[in-house]
C-alpha cells in the first residue's frame, strides 16, 4: 500500500491525511514487520464537520466501565494517543503478531528529534487534497483534541515554529555549499581530467 521497497524504517509526515485511510494503510505495513514513525499528528484531518465530529467523540468518551471506571476503556486526548488507537482497532493486537505490529509503531505530535532530520514521506492514497471533494466540510484533529481537552497544542505550535527555521536555515546553507562546490569545480575542470578518468573508471564523478 505504500508503494514502496520495504526498509529499516519509514517516517510519516501525517499533515493533510485523512484519518481513517492513513490508519488503515499504517496497520496493513505494520502487520508486514515494517517500522513506522508517525510525525505531526495534530495536523490529520477528518472527513466532516467539527460540530459533528465533537459529538461522535463526545458519545465515545462517555462510554466507561460503569462500576469501576478505572478498568476501561481510556479515552486519550492526545492526538498521537487517539491515531495510535484508531489504528489498535485495525490490527488483531490481542494475538502475538499483533502486539509485534503494534510495538513497530511509533507517534508523535510535531516532529521531534532525531525525526526532524529524516527523510518523511506521504501516502498519496490518504491525501485529503485527492480523496475528498473541495466542497465538502473537514476537522483538524488538533483542534479536535484541543477543544476536548487537550493541552498542548500551542506549546507544539511554538517547536514547530523554530524547527520550520531551523530547517530553511540549514536548507539556505546546503545550498550556498553546493554552489561554492560547483564554482570551484567549474573553476579548475581543465586541471583535473586525469582524477576524473580514474574516478569514472571505479564508477565514481567529481
Amino acid at each position: 500500500p505504500l508503494e514502496m521497497p520495504f526498509k529499516t524504517l519509514v517516517v510519516i509526515d501525517c499533515r493533510g491525511h485523512l484519518l481513517g485511510r492513513l490508519c488503515s494503510l499504517v496497520a496493513k505495513e505494520l502487520l508486514s514487520g515494517q517500522k513506522v514513525v508517525l510525525v505531526r499528528t495534530e495536523d490529520i484531518n477528518i472527513s466532516g464537520e467539527m460540530f459533528r465530529n465533537r459529538l461522535k467523540l463526545e458519545a465515545k468518551r462517555r462510554k466507561r466501565t460503569n462500576t469501576n471506571p478505572k478498568k476501561g476503556p481510556f479515552h486519550y486526548r492526545s492526538p498521537a494517543d487517539l491515531v495510535r488507537r484508531c489504528i489498535r482497532g485495525m490490527v488483531p493486537h490481542k494475538t502475538a503478531r499483533g502486539a509485534a505490529a503494534l510495538d513497530r509503531l511509533t507517534t508523535f505530535v510535531g516532529v521531534p528529534p532525531p525525526y526532524d532530520k529524516k527523510k518523511r514521506v506521504v501516502l498519496p492514497a490518504a491525501l485529503r487534497v485527492t480523496h475528498l471533494r473541495p466542497s465538502r466540510k473537514f476537522t483538524h484533529l488538533g483542534r479536535l483534541c484541543a477543544s476536548m481537552g487537550w493541552k498542548y497544542g500551542e506549546i507544539v505550535e511554538r517547536l514547530e515554529e523554530k524547527r520550520t527555521v531551523r530547517g530553511s536555515e540549514y536548507h539556505k546553507a546546503k545550498g550556498a555549499a553546493l554552489k561554492q562546490k560547483a564554482q570551484a569545480l567549474e573553476a579548475c575542470k581543465g586541471k583535473l581530467t586525469e582524477q576524473a578518468k580514474t574516478l569514472a573508471a571505479s564508477g565514481y564523478s567529481l
